[in-house]
């Protein structure tokens, strides 16, 4: 056991609500102060002092100072990549337990909502959308255990530069998303459709933060991707 890493450590930090309040506060890649941080988990000043100082005394958070003021500011983007992936697995284990009940969607910065960062491709509404798209256009099909692309949208990929053949495996899944409670696009397919995205400059990143900003062109782009033809 000695050489397992101590992850208790980093969960035992993550496990008090008032703390991970503070860490989601800041999941936008925003930097805040002590004040803000403590009316957002509902502490008093001292408390969220005290919480502060082990968040960033274990590495989770970094303090800056910006014209005498201290702020609170995500430590580096594996953070935010943690806390991403605990908030995906919550409310889809959740689902899992109780597959009947609609669930309350998790509070969010509308930055995180819309278009965010997800083990390395597009999450959040706009990828939400484009997965439905996809599929109901039959550019990819979701059996029981898998999503497969189909010959149609290797077609339709190919012209748009994305050769799936070329791809490494595996090639498309689904992804559970926490803030739209409905899979978006994971894999190698996932993370190339980013690439796309980001190198015609319809999104682009920000700071540290999990959010990524979406043009006015990239919104209009993206949304008509594997749109159905109009009659």
């Amino acid at each position: 056991m000695d050489e397992a890493p101590c992850i208790s450590q980093i969960a035992s930090l993550l496990a008090d609500p008032k703390r991970t309040a503070m860490l989601w506060a800041l999941m936008d890649g925003s930097a805040k102060s002590p004040e803000e941080l403590a009316r957002f988990a509902g502490l008093t000043p001292a408390s969220a002092n005290a919480h502060l100082a082990r968040l960033t005394g274990s590495g989770l958070l970094r303090i800056e100072g910006r014209r005498g003021r201290r702020l609170y500011r995500v430590a580096a983007p594996d953070v935010g990549a943690a806390i991403d992936a605990l908030a995906s697995t919550t409310v889809a284990s959740a689902i899992r337990r109780a597959p009947d009940v609609v669930l309350t969607p998790l509070a969010a910065p509308s930055s995180l909502r819309r278009a965010r960062l997800c083990h390395g491709h597009l999450g959040g509404e706009l990828a939400a959308g484009l997965y439905e798209r996809m599929l109901a256009s039959g550019w990819i099909e979701r059996h029981e255990h898998r999503t497969e692309v189909t010959f149609k949208g290797a077609q339709q990929l190919a012209g748009l530069g994305i050769f799936t053949q070329a791809l490494a495996t595996p090639l498309v899944c689904d992804c559970f998303d926490w803030s739209q409670q409905y899979p978006h696009l994971g894999g190698a397919l996932g993370a190339g459709l980013l690439q796309l995205f980001m190198q015609s400059n319809w999104i682009s990143v920000a700071n540290d933060s999990r959010a990524l900003v979406v043009s006015d062109i990239g919104q209009v782009e993206i949304s008509q991707l594997a749109a159905p033809a109009q009659p």
